[in-house]
This record gives C-alpha cells, sequence and structure tokens, in this order.
C-alpha cells in the first residue's frame, strides 16, 4: 500500500508541479525548442481524452478517471506484488493529476481542461500524467503477459501449489 500511495503522490505532485510552471512561463508565448525537430515545450489546453479526441465528452472522462480510483481503491486493499503497486501507482497518479485539472481549472468543473505541454514532434501535446498512465498501462501489459497477479504469484505458481 505504501509504493502504491508513494507512487500516486510523486506523480500527482510532479504532474501539478510542472502544469503551475508551464501555465506560469508558456502562456501566450511561442513553444521553446529543447531538442530542435524532435522535442520543445508548448502549452495546449486539452478538453477531451488523448490526442485531443471527444472534445465534448469531459465529464465523460471526469467520471471514467473517478471510477478508475475507486477500482484502484478497491484492488489495493488485497495487493500483494511490489511491482503492481508501482503500476497502479502510476495509473492512479496519472488518473488524478488529470482529474485535478478538470476540477479546478476552466471553463468549469469537471469540464476543465487538462494542461499539456510535452510535446515530441509527430505526436500529440502531453503531460506527466498522461505519461505515468501510459507507462502504468505498459508495465501492467508487461507483469500480465509474463503470468504475475496481484498476488505477486506467477499464474504457473498458482497451480502447482
Amino acid at each position: 500500500m505504501a509504493t502504491l500511495l508513494g507512487t500516486g503522490f510523486a506523480v500527482v505532485t510532479v504532474d501539478v508541479i510542472t502544469k503551475i510552471i508551464v501555465v506560469a512561463h508558456l502562456s501566450d508565448r511561442a513553444p521553446i525548442d529543447l531538442v530542435p525537430g524532435v522535442l520543445d515545450l508548448r502549452l495546449t489546453r486539452n478538453p477531451g481524452a488523448a490526442f485531443s479526441l471527444a472534445g465534448g465528452a469531459t465529464v465523460l472522462f471526469s467520471l471514467v478517471a473517478v471510477a478508475v480510483v475507486a477500482v484502484i481503491a478497491r484492488t489495493a486493499r488485497t495487493l500483494k506484488s511490489t511491482p503492481w503497486a508501482i503500476v497502479l501507482g502510476l495509473l492512479l497518479g496519472g488518473a488524478l493529476g488529470n482529474l485535478t485539472d478538470r476540477i479546478f481549472r476552466a471553463p468549469a468543473p469537471l469540464r476543465g481542461h487538462v494542461v499539456d505541454w510535452i510535446h515530441l514532434h509527430h505526436w500529440p501535446v502531453f503531460n506527466v500524467a498522461d505519461s505515468a498512465i501510459v507507462i502504468g498501462g505498459i508495465l501492467a501489459v508487461i507483469l500480465g503477459a509474463r503470468g504475475i497477479g496481484l498476488d505477486g504469484q506467477r499464474a504457473t505458481d498458482a497451480g502447482e501449489q
């Protein structure tokens, strides 16, 4: 539980702090090239999901994030695997980071636009919370493919007992 909560807290903290800095320094400004043609920093406000899809469904995405948080909280009670705790912490932190924007940013509660600011060319603009969700998802697939359950046991180990 401590690993899950610590990971989630770290993700939310870094996400919120970077968004505060980005809004303060990149508002009404041209993108900042870090690696020309590869990476720049640019402030965008995203009302939709990943890749700015479904901009009119902001309330739905807010409710989905709340559901994800609830499922993770329920699952955490039976969790015995450190790798899964990290995965769920990444997903929790990412969901809460973007949900924070949806609740507290304009134009209205549950309709707020998510602050995105990392731009890899030929890829949509994203933020720390988005990164945590993607990394958590990839790690979940890897753990699942290796047969590692939430209890830390491999699927083959459970069958042998």
